[in-house]
């Protein structure tokens, strides 16, 4: 019997926890599985509940087939206009993504749909990907003049290398998923109609052939690959928030909302 099954009705997140694998879904279907302040908070609280729970292996997935994580709530964060407010926003969900990387088990994210913006940040915060073939994975914060600020930059670049982190955060590019997994940065990529079996089945094979030592090879790698970089977050959330401040991003944001009304 699973040692949990619960689900938020304001940040949509959702914990599942069976025979020591840990699921837990982003679920807002209305806003594309995008985050918000309560999924934050949620999602901080589903951490704690795996914490104390027998689980070897945590999976982050989407609801739904169409979107992993689509980004930050733009509606909700619209409201965000100073400098102060957007440095705080930017640092509670680095915290929280923080994390998830250095969560002290192994980490999947299951890309059942696309990981755009803060999206991609989510997936980049975990330590496997595996994603769906018809998946599409970018860091195209740069279209609405911003830049990530999740921590999603240091750890692009630390999985995929200087040059092509540049380039994947400047350009906005976004990659399909055979494209991502030769970039090193999706590590499996699978049939849409076998997704679910498949990611499944990694998380029961990671708790079935290790048992009990998931925890010591997650900490053993950890330390000679650190993904948490807190030296580096009051740097990262000043220059987001100076874009975020910016007139070029509120222009941008608004040209995305004329475009949506339009279509």
């Amino acid at each position: 019997m699973p040692e949990s099954d619960r689900k938020s009705t304001r940040g949509g997140v959702r914990v599942e926890i069976d025979a020591g694998v840990a699921v837990v879904t982003i679920d807002r279907p209305d806003v594309r599985n995008a985050i918000g302040a309560a999924t934050v908070d949620e999602l901080g609280a589903a951490l704690d509940h795996v914490l104390e729970s027998s689980a070897a292996v945590l999976v982050l997935r989407g609801a739904g087939d169409r979107a992993f994580v689509s980004g930050g709530d733009l509606k909700e964060l619209s409201a965000i206009r100073t400098h102060e407010a957007a440095v705080e926003m930017a640092s509670g969900v680095r915290r929280v993504l923080d994390r998830v990387a250095a969560f002290p088990v192994p980490v999947i994210a299951a890309l059942n749909g696309h990981a755009l913006g803060g999206g991609a940040e989510v997936a980049i915060a975990a330590d496997v990907r595996i994603a769906a073939d018809d998946v599409k994975i970018g860091f195209n914060q740069v279209t609405l003049g911003i830049m990530p600020a999740w921590g999603g930059a240091e750890r692009l670049a630390q999985t995929v290398g200087r040059s092509r982190a540049l380039l994947a955060i400047a350009t906005g590019d976004l990659l399909d998923a055979p494209t991502a997994q030769h970039w090193g940065l999706v590590d499996i990529v699978v049939p849409r109609a076998a997704f679910d079996d498949e990611w499944r089945a990694l998380a029961r094979r990671l708790v079935t052939s290790a048992p009990g030592t998931t925890r010591a090879v997650k900490a053993v790698i950890a330390a000679a690959f650190p993904s948490v970089h807190p030296d580096l977050e009051a740097d990262a959330t000043d220059a987001f928030a100076r874009l975020w401040t910016a007139d070029a991003h509120w222009a941008a944001v608004e040209a995305l909302e004329q475009k949506r009304r339009a279509g």
